[in-house]
């Protein structure tokens, strides 16, 4: 008990002092300010036996220092094929596009509680070679999912341009949900405009 206190009041003295760098007064703002505009997102690429590209962008906007909310778009596509002998035995291929909307509660300038719901049109296809004629089968179908979890986000100069990770957990757990039953880490930047 005498850490986590310990832990929280130095969480805090590194807030408050890291505070003293950062306008925080945007009282006399009022309406729709650019600066708090947010784009960012991930990019993910992978090659080899298994391939795998993430396109991830992401907009929102920063209402208050407490709270921010926008919109995500997901494309990916994966590739994953097993040889036998220098031949190539079997492949399997999917796609996913889709997005939501995400939102963000800021309990501490450097942390944040993320949720996100979203909703992916997933196509599936796979190959077998081992046979003659080669078998396909394809698939495709709709999933929902809601990803909960935090991270953490360090300022990029005065604006609200920043570097983030965060672990995200889909809580809906679909059996065909592209984000199964493991974490989700992430890491991206967000660009104030």
């Amino acid at each position: 008990m005498k850490r986590l206190l310990l832990c929280l009041l130095l969480l805090g003295g590194i807030r408050l002092a890291h505070a003293q760098y950062y306008k925080t007064d945007t009282s006399s703002r009022s309406g729709f300010d650019p600066s708090r505009m947010m784009i960012g997102g991930s990019l993910g690429l992978v090659f080899g036996d298994y391939t795998n590209i993430n396109v991830s962008p992401l907009i929102g906007y920063r209402f208050s220092d407490l709270f921010a909310a926008g919109v995500n778009l997901n494309a990916q596509y994966a590739s994953e094929k097993e040889e036998y002998g220098g031949r190539t035995a079997y492949r399997y291929q999917y796609t996913v596009f889709g997005g939501g909307v995400w939102g963000r509660i800021y309990p501490l300038e450097m942390l944040f509680l993320h949720a996100q719901p979203e909703y992916n049109h997933v196509s599936e296809k796979y190959t077998d070679y081992t046979v003659d004629p080669k078998l396909t089968s394809k698939t495709s179908y709709g999933v929902s999912s809601l990803l909960l979890g935090g991270g953490y986000s360090q300022p990029l100069g005065s604006g609200y341009s920043a570097f983030y990770i965060m672990v995200l957990y889909d809580v809906l757990q679909n059996v065909r949900s592209p984000y199964q039953n493991r974490p989700q880490i992430t890491a991206g930047f967000n660009v104030g405009l």
